[in-house]
């Protein structure tokens, strides 16, 4: 059985299939700061709560926690990042890095705005 997926532009298709990224800065949710939900664009799958984002100012959304069994890790094919997927559809979100130290958990799951909607709390 196939899952159900919502319809993508070719910009969409192009991060979130193609696994690609959106120009840095120019991303729609990457100074917000409502609450409320980020949930995959391609499958409505929640990811992240609100209060999960802080600013990194590195040009994407950035979250230090993502909603538990969510988003699925795997190695870039570089071998030199990781790879953050929704874990119901597959598709692309960024990558995730950690050690930087920009918060307590000291993790930043760097997030293509283009991935995901928000849904006001």
């Amino acid at each position: 059985m196939s899952k159900q997926l919502n319809p993508l532009t070719p910009e969409e298709k192009y991060v979130i299939q193609d696994k690609g990224t959106e120009q840095p800065f120019t991303g729609e949710y990457t100074d917000k700061t409502d609450g409320g939900f980020y949930l995959c664009k391609q499958c409505d799958a929640t990811l992240y709560r609100s209060e999960h984002k802080f600013p990194s100012h590195c040009g994407w959304p950035s979250f230090d926690d993502e909603i538990a069994g969510a988003v699925r890790r795997e190695p870039d094919a570089d071998g030199r990042r990781v790879e953050i997927l929704c874990q119901n559809c597959d598709g692309h979100l960024g990558h995730v890095f950690e050690g930087e130290g920009f918060t307590v958990k000291n993790i930043r799951h760097c997030v293509n705005s283009i991935s995901m909607k928000f849904i006001a709390e």
